[in-house]
């Protein structure tokens, strides 16, 4: 079978939790292969990580050319004794699909290769233009053997995009609220406040860390890193964890670390926010604190598709199924299109995200046959 339904059931049968594809590739490759389109299958590797297989397929070989990106890949089901339907099942029940990925974000893959095939076939087989899949099986982890090499092999290739659809998980409420037309930056760090180690009953002989590391908290969280822009929220700052990595009640410590993340908007690159920060710790610090920042490696920069004629063609197509307007949102947290907006304009649009990585992972079925039409809808205004 080839509906929405089916393909969700035989993609969520497929244990594919990061980094296993457990046959998840399989199922798109026999039915994508099957319609004509030329399947590569790909493997990467990185030194430490896992070897991650994808999914490229392609049917023709003219502009214009649109891409549906996805991940196959899925987040441990978690205690599947609390799982009301088994999380590898595919059960459906009461009109409700359930299973680890249905939501994020097989069900979105299913409603895009039925859209596909429905199309194809109501047009003879062949598009005035070129599709695409884009799919990955690292996307939940670290994201190094994925859709960001995928890109890189299909560019020495010779393909060029000129849209893609990528099916995440967009809505908050219902079908058709939300576009993802963006997305904040994220960059993580460490701050890190050298002081001298001693015995607590002589403070004069020690330097403590600790009000020291805490007086810097303070100063670098203080003040907004920005108020906001046209298309995004505010920058954010978190300290997540603060240690010293101390035991001991009647011991100063000589060191303490506090980790923070950001996420930030398109005010920032990522050189700026870094300079930022640095020039918070190096003024909070004055000659007497030893501070200094530890940034982590960053591949997720803010990004934003500009409103205009795709924008305006997708919101048409949801608007045309559902009755909504969607909303153009730029928030929450990353994914594989800030990698895909090097390449083309990107629009992230799928299912209703309230279950998510929850216990119970759901979708309706009504959902995935909205999806379906949304997509088809604006494969017919694509190639008008």
């Amino acid at each position: 079978m080839t509906d929405a339904l089916s393909i969700a059931r035989d993609l969520l049968r497929c244990p594919s939790v990061t980094p296993a594809d457990a046959g998840a590739l399989g199922v798109l490759e026999k039915l994508l292969g099957d319609a004509g389109f030329e399947v590569h299958r790909v493997t990467f590797s990185e030194p430490g990580a896992a070897d991650i297989d994808n999914l490229y397929a392609r049917l023709g070989t003219d502009a214009p050319h649109i891409t549906f990106a996805g991940h196959t890949d899925v987040v441990p089901a978690g205690d599947e004794a609390k799982w009301t339907h088994g999380a590898f099942a595919g059960d459906v029940k009461d009109g409700m699909l359930y299973g680890r990925g249905a939501v994020d974000m097989k069900g979105g893959i299913a409603c895009s290769v039925a859209a596909v095939l429905d199309y194809l076939a109501a047009i003879g087989g062949k598009p005035k233009g070129s599709i695409s899949f884009l799919i990955t099986g690292d996307e939940e982890d670290i994201a190094v053997n994925g859709t960001i090499k995928l890109l890189q092999w299909a560019a020495a290739r010779g393909e060029k995009f000129d849209h893609c659809v990528l099916g995440e998980p967009s809505n908050v409420n219902e079908i058709g609220d939300t576009i993802k037309a963006g997305r904040r930056g994220s960059q993580s760090g460490t701050i890190i406040v050298d002081g001298v180690q001693g015995h607590v009953a002589y403070p004069h002989r020690a330097s403590n860390p600790v009000p020291d590391i805490a007086a810097i908290i303070a100063a670098v969280s203080g003040d907004p890193l920005d108020n906001g822009t046209e298309h995004f929220q505010p920058s954010n700052l978190e300290f997540t964890s603060v240690d010293v990595g101390n035991p001991a009640w009647n011991v100063i410590p000589a060191q303490a670390r506090a980790r923070f993340n950001i996420r930030y908007n398109d005010r920032h690159t990522r050189e700026s926010l870094r300079a930022l920060i640095e020039e918070r710790v190096t003024r909070a610090s004055g000659n007497r604190i030893k501070a200094h920042v530890v940034w982590e490696p960053s591949n997720s920069d803010a990004f934003l598709t500009q409103p205009g004629p795709f924008t305006d063609l997708v919101s048409a197509a949801i608007e045309e199924v559902t009755g909504r307007r969607p909303e153009l949102n730029t928030g929450g947290g990353t994914s594989d299109a800030r990698f895909i907006t090097h390449y083309c304009p990107v629009l992230e649009f799928g299912l209703v995200g309230q279950t998510m990585h929850q216990i119970d992972e759901r979708t309706p079925v009504s959902d995935l046959e909205k999806l379906t039409k949304i997509y088809r809808g604006v494969l017919d205004r694509y190639f008008a």
